[in-house]
């Protein structure tokens, strides 16, 4: 079974787009179990929040599970599959384990490096558990994706990268107090940047967001006033600061929008400001990449360059131990299939010498088990470290050629000691 995640994110798809495909109570449970339940599906898992949908599963079929669970998510959020094609992501095999290891990390977050997402995995999973809809392999998996996260926010400095990078970005912008400023977004970063302005005396503070709603609730928390999304244009033009961070996936700012002295803070990947606005008169642009050229924030950058370097290596080391972990039961068919042969063999010694003692006997079974388990061990510890290689399975296959074995035989899958 190969692991295939299949989802949509701020990263890719407008607010109001995720707001629609965002699942929660019965209609989670009920896309969880028609997802399972498909015949190229065996096991299957929802993280669903306010960023992001994303299903996991395991699959034997590429092609009929991606199919299955795109038209399913259709029909469960009430959108069509043409309207949801374009922005979701897939993820295979290696792929997919990468992915989930850097989600839980904070690495895909709006605000990098939140710890929440631990939660909200962590969530999906017991309701995967408690719904049946989650078996051996997706648990493994899920389980050391967990571990990797909470070794992230151990070992490294991502918990305060995203707050630092808003902090970053507006020293920057100098003097900031008593300017008037603009949050686009009320997302987690633009929640984090609103709450910055106002502890750095920013008094007047105006939050425009898709969902009037949320932006309301923002701005109430900081002592600002909302507008409607669309009215965004014409406030830019009185803001002495803008700080933006919607992932939307498009340019939501554009040089024409602008004509005054500004101070433009992105925070978006992909980014929310057109760089042409950079030849605006009296306009400056920082972004993600000007913070890390200045060097302001490198402790963030360098926090998020050690847990990607962490997520490579615990993807190295899963990997590695499921290849070994193919390869056991050919080792284990060999080793049954060798002591079947001592066992027969030695039945038929004691059958042409019935006389031969006890102890005699004996000693001839240890020695010849000692044989057979010395000329086993070298081959038998090699393929499992060949199975860590590249086309390392072939070794194995080779095995089951020469001796004829069927690793799913059940005297083939006994616990013994390898």
């Amino acid at each position: 079974m190969s692991i295939l995640a299949i989802g949509l994110s701020h990263r890719t798809s407008p607010v109001a787009l995720l707001e629609r495909v965002s699942l929660t109570g019965d209609r989670l449970v009920k896309l969880l179990h028609d997802v399972q339940h498909d015949p190229s599906v065996a096991e299957a898992m929802v993280v669903s929040t306010c960023n992001r949908v994303e299903v996991y599963v395991t699959v034997d079929r590429f092609h009929a599970a991606l199919t299955a669970v795109t038209g399913l998510l259709g029909v469960h959020t009430g959108i069509t599959v043409e309207e949801l094609t374009p922005h979701l992501y897939v993820h295979y095999e290696e792929r997919a384990v990468e992915h989930l290891f850097s989600v839980v990390c904070g690495l895909d977050s709006m605000v990098v490096g939140e710890g929440q997402i631990l939660g909200q995995v962590r969530q999906a999973l017991k309701l995967g558990q408690r719904q049946g809809t989650v078996g051996a392999t997706l648990n493994e998996l899920v389980q050391q994706a967990l571990r990797v996260g909470k070794r992230a926010h151990t070992d490294t400095g991502i918990d305060q990268a995203g707050a630092s990078l808003v902090t970053a970005g507006l020293a920057l912008a100098g003097e900031i107090a008593g300017s008037r400023a603009l949050v686009v977004g009320a997302g987690s970063m633009s929640s984090l940047a609103a709450v910055t302005l106002q502890r750095a005396g920013v008094t007047d503070i105006v939050v425009a967001n898709r969902t009037y709603e949320r932006g309301a609730r923002l701005a109430a928390n900081v002592g600002g006033r909302a507008v409607e999304f669309s009215a965004m244009p014409g406030e830019l033009a009185a803001a002495d600061i803008v700080i933006t961070c919607t992932g939307a996936g498009r340019h939501i700012i554009t040089p024409d929008m602008l004509g005054g002295p500004t101070f433009l803070l992105d925070l978006a990947l992909p980014h929310d400001v057109d760089p042409a606005v950079r030849r605006v008169p009296g306009v400056r642009l920082v972004d993600l990449e000007t913070i890390q050229e200045s060097g302001i924030g490198s402790r963030e950058v360098d926090a998020v360059a050690s847990v990607r370097a962490l997520v490579v290596e615990e993807l190295r080391a899963y990997l590695d131990a499921e290849r070994a972990a193919k390869v056991t039961p050919t080792v284990v068919a060999l080793r049954s299939k060798a002591a079947g042969v001592v066992e027969s063999e030695l039945g038929r010694l004691l059958m042409r010498v019935p006389d031969l003692d006890a102890r005699a006997r004996d000693e001839v079974a240890m020695t010849v088990q000692r044989v057979v388990d010395k000329l086993l061990h070298e081959p038998t510890v090699r393929v499992k470290q060949l199975a860590t290689c590249p086309g390392g399975d072939h070794y194995a296959e080779a095995l089951r050629e020469l001796f004829n074995l069927d690793p799913k035989m059940p005297e083939a899958v006994r616990e013994v000691e390898l």
